[in-house]
C-alpha cells in the first residue's frame, strides 16, 4: 500500500469523524472503545494485525492475489475520483452494515446475496461468539440482530480508531445478478411468505390493476418485470430506503468514503476469501464451500432469462440505477442487455 495509502487512510477516519460529529451521534449508550479487546495478541504487540499483513503482503516479493487485489483497490479508487463529486456527509447509521471483529482487528461491510451468511457464520466463529464448523451454525443464528457489533455502534473516535487500525474488506458480486437471486429468493420461493407479505403485496397493489385478492393478501406471484417497476417508482425510496437485499451495494458500504483494503467479489469467492484469513492467521479456519460452477451458471442464465423480457427502455433505467455498482467495481455491462436500443 506504502506511505501515501497509510496517510490518505489517516486522513480519511480523520475526515469521517469530522462528518459523523457534524450530524451528531445518536443519544444512546455508547461501546467502550475497543470493549473486551485490549487482551488480543495484535493489540498486544505479540502478532501483526490483518492490515500489517497485508502491508507486510504489499511491500514483500510479488504476490498474484496481492496483485489481484492492489488492482481492484487501485481501480475503486480512480473510479471514485472519475465517478463521485459532491458526497452527502455520513452518520452512524451510514455504517450499519459495517461490522466489527475487535479480537481479530476487522471491518467486514456485508452486502445480502454476496455469501454474507456464510461471511457472518466465519466472524462469529473467529470472535468465539460460536463454537465448531462455521457451517455448522444455522442461518438464523447468524442474522440474528446484535450477534456482531456494528460500527454504527460507536462514537466517531472509536470509529476512527477502529478505521485507521483495522483491515476493512467487502465482497460484491455482478449487480443483476444479485438482483435476480434476491426477486427468486424473496419473492419468487414459497418459503419467503413474510417477505411476499410485506413486499409483495405492496407491489401488486401498486402495480397490477384488477389484482385477485389472493394475490392482494399474499403477494406471492410477483413479476420479475413488477419487481422492476416497483424498483424504478419514485415513490419507492421516497417512501422508504430500499431493502438491503436491492440496494446497491455502493449505497450499503460506501466505498467512496470509506477505505478497504480487500474488495472481494463473489466470482473468485473461494480464493478472495482464502485471502482475507490468511491475513487474519486463522489457519484451522475454512471458509465454507462457495458454490459449483454449475450453480455459478446457472445464476447467470437465471439473470439472462428474467432480463431477455424487459424491454430496453426499462434495461437502460434499471442499468443507470445501478450504474455506479457497475462501475466502481470494474463489471462490464451485461451482454444480453439491448442498451443501444433504448
Amino acid at each position: 500500500m506504502g506511505r501515501r495509502c497509510w496517510r490518505r487512510r489517516a486522513l480519511a477516519a480523520a475526515c469521517l469523524g469530522a462528518a459523523l460529529l457534524l450530524l451528531g451521534a445518536a443519544p444512546r449508550a455508547l461501546r467502550p472503545a475497543f470493549e473486551n479487546s485490549l487482551g488480543s495478541g495484535w493489540l498486544s504487540g505479540k502478532r501483526r494485525s490483518p492490515l500489517q499483513m497485508l502491508y507486510d503482503v504489499d511491500q514483500g516479493p510479488r504476490s498474484a492475489m496481492a496483485e489481484v487485489h492492489r488492482q481492484r483497490r487501485d481501480l475503486l479508487r480512480r473510479a471514485c475520483s472519475r465517478h463521485t463529486r459532491r458526497q452527502r456527509l455520513l452518520g452512524p447509521e451510514d455504517l450499519r452494515h459495517v461490522l466489527v471483529d475487535d479480537a481479530h482487528g476487522l471491518l467486514y461491510c456485508y452486502v445480502p446475496k454476496v455469501a454474507c451468511t456464510n461471511w457472518k457464520r466465519v466472524l462469529l466463529a473467529l470472535s468465539g461468539r460460536a463454537r465448531g464448523d462455521p457451517r455448522a451454525i444455522p442461518a438464523h443464528e447468524a442474522h440474528a440482530p446484535g450477534r456482531l457489533p456494528s460500527l454504527a455502534d460507536f462514537s466517531p473516535a472509536e470509529i476512527n480508531r477502529r478505521l485507521r487500525a483495522y483491515l476493512a474488506f467487502l465482497f460484491v458480486r455482478e449487480p443483476f445478478e444479485r438482483l435476480a437471486s434476491a426477486y427468486r429468493n424473496k419473492l419468487a420461493r414459497p418459503y419467503s411468505a413474510a417477505f411476499q407479505r410485506r413486499y409483495g403485496t405492496r407491489i401488486v397493489r401498486r402495480l397490477r390493476p384488477r389484482a385477485h385478492p389472493d394475490a392482494l393478501a399474499r403477494g406471492h406471484d410477483v413479476r420479475f418485470a413488477e419487481f422492476l417497476a416497483y424498483l424504478l417508482d419514485p415513490r419507492t425510496r421516497r417512501e422508504e430506503p430500499f431493502n438491503e437485499h436491492w440496494e446497491r451495494a455502493h449505497a450499503l458500504c460506501h466505498p467512496c468514503r470509506l477505505r478497504y483494503d480487500v474488495v472481494g467479489k463473489f466470482e473468485t469467492l473461494a480464493e478472495d476469501a482464502a485471502f482475507v484469513l490468511d491475513l487474519v492467521g486463522a489457519p484451522g479456519l475454512r471458509f465454507p464451500a462457495p458454490p459449483p460452477r454449475a450453480k455459478a451458471a446457472a445464476a447467470r442464465d437465471l439473470a439472462e432469462r428474467l432480463f431477455r423480457d424487459i424491454s430496453p427502455f426499462y434495461q437502460r433505467r434499471l442499468y443507470d440505477l445501478y450504474r455506479m455498482d457497475f462501475l466502481l467495481f470494474n463489471y462490464s455491462a451485461p451482454s444480453y442487455l439491448r442498451l443501444h436500443a433504448a
